[in-house]
């Protein structure tokens, strides 16, 4: 039986916080792990929304802190399944940061997360699949498997040998 596509619009969920003392450094910019837990919250409530059910983190991506987001600053958050495979899918995070005051909106960070749909008793499910609809979902799907690849040759549960979509970049035989 073939599985259920949803559109990677489904799943979008945008998240707003304002920057309040207790989310910063002694530089008055936001803690970075204040920022991880955020993109973790808005991209399991994606995640959620495409697959339905209860979902767990598997991997996180690299985080790079481009601009510091400052005190007092509105921080957006927008996440969206990227692409779906069996139980598990992957959700982009987008981080904007907004200067009220001046008028300013900065991007801040971008990510890729990975979380896996599980039933009640904590197994992996089946979720539907992803189909994209604008150039940049289509990119975006495309890139997953490299980045999906990637992912599991670097925890080791992956060949480099074995990794298709991958060869033409590193040249792997």
């Amino acid at each position: 039986m073939p599985r259920k596509k949803k559109f990677p619009r489904e799943s979008t969920v945008s998240m707003t916080e304002l920057v309040l003392p207790n989310d910063t450094n002694t530089l008055n910019n936001l803690m970075g792990g204040r920022l991880m837990h955020w993109m973790d919250v808005v991209s399991a409530i994606a995640a959620q929304r495409h697959s339905n059910r209860f979902v767990v983190t598997a991997s996180v991506d690299n985080i790079s802190f481009n601009h510091p987001i400052r005190l007092g600053n509105v921080v957006t958050l927008q996440a969206r399944v990227t692409r779906a495979f069996n139980s598990s899918m992957e959700v982009r995070i987008d981080v904007r940061a907004e200067d009220i005051p001046s008028n300013t909106v900065t991007e801040s960070n971008s990510a890729f997360f990975t979380f896996v749909a599980v039933d009640q008793l904590g197994r992996p499910i089946d979720i539907p699949e992803i189909e994209p609809e604008t150039d940049e979902e289509k990119e975006l799907y495309a890139g997953a498997l490299r980045r999906r690849q990637l992912r599991l040759i670097l925890a080791g549960r992956m060949k480099p040998s074995e990794a298709n979509e991958l060869r033409s970049i590193f040249d792997i035989s």
